[in-house]
């Protein structure tokens, strides 16, 4: 006999929206992440299955998705520290190697949380760009320029850049919508904290030209990404996720096609829907429907098993 199909509440019942662990202290609760303070030096991250899009939460999950992203974040934590040296503070995604506070809760946890070295965080997120799209190509037809970056004339949607440009934005809190801002104000915000605003951007662009590779090397294209950095002991490590299919857009280059919306294996599916339906940005997040998430879980795995030969635990 075939497994009997969930109904839309016992899909959707599977999936993880919100976290309260016993015997830990849950310090933020970010769009998708909790976060637990461990101890003086360490915290836990757990990834729901929260998605959010325009910076708004949607009031459904897509079951699975947290374990996804902490799992591709992982794999290019491992690998971008080796071609790079760049530090990350990913301590284990192993629960077993995890405290005994933390054990306990292994069975909501398994594949879905990374003990972290607390870092001091940047309040710039770290935006690099390859080809022009999203926000980044509204501004341009608007302007003629991002970011203090002026562009030349008649670059299409979606289309390659010359050069890959460096974008920063504030880092905004729960339910604020993120800002672009200029390189000049974002080396302002990094001298208040007594950081390097140019070993920050060195750092994000020489991670960023290492995925490039690695992606096109697998016949994806890795269009844009965000960083989140921050310092240990005057270092500078990446912290939070990395180079997810929430923080990023990758487009198959078999399908690729300039001047048009590309069918994205990252978090644009659900964009497309929100502005379909003429989402109201300013507003709440909405419940997605069944159909929707589910092809946006489809993406994810698709993404992962290229990146990283292998499928997700789930």
């Amino acid at each position: 006999m075939s497994e009997a199909k969930l109904t839309d509440k016992e899909y959707f019942a599977t999936g993880v929206l919100d976290t309260n662990l016993d015997g830990l202290k849950k310090v933020y609760k970010g769009k998708v992440r909790d976060v637990y303070e461990v101890d003086e030096k360490h915290s836990l991250f757990v990834v729901t299955d929260r998605i959010s899009s325009y910076d708004r939460v949607m009031k459904t999950p897509v079951p699975g998705k947290g374990k996804i992203l902490n799992q591709i974040s992982e794999f290019w934590f491992n690998y971008l520290e080796s071609k790079t040296g760049i530090k990350n503070h990913m301590i284990t995604t192993d629960i077993d190697k995890m405290p005994k506070a933390v054990q306990k809760h292994k069975k909501i946890l398994k594949g879905r949380s990374m003990l972290v070295r607390k870092l001091k965080m940047i309040p710039v997120e770290a935006i690099c760009r390859a080809y022009l799209t999203g926000s980044g190509y509204k501004d341009y037809k608007a302007t003629g320029s991002l970011c203090g970056h002026k562009l030349k004339t008649g670059i299409q949607n979606c289309e390659k850049l010359d050069n890959i440009i460096f974008t920063p934005s504030t880092k905004a809190e729960y339910g604020i919508h993120d800002e672009n801002i200029t390189e000049k104000k974002a080396e302002e915000i990094l001298k208040k904290i007594g950081y390097d605003y140019e070993k920050m951007k060195k750092a994000a662009l020489s991670l960023f030209t290492e995925a490039i590779k690695y992606a096109e090397a697998r016949g994806i294209i890795l269009a844009d990404t965000k960083f989140e950095l921050g310092l240990l002991d005057g270092v500078l490590f990446i912290g939070d996720e990395i180079l997810t299919p929430d923080s990023s857009r990758y487009w198959d280059k078999k399908i690729y096609k300039v001047g048009q919306q590309q069918d994205s294996l990252d978090k644009q599916f659900v964009r497309d829907y929100l502005t379909s339906i003429n989402f109201d940005r300013n507003g709440g997040g909405v419940p997605l429907p069944r159909a929707v998430t589910e092809k946006t879980m489809e993406k994810y795995i698709t993404i992962f098993k290229i990146l990283t030969g292998k499928a997700p635990d789930l």
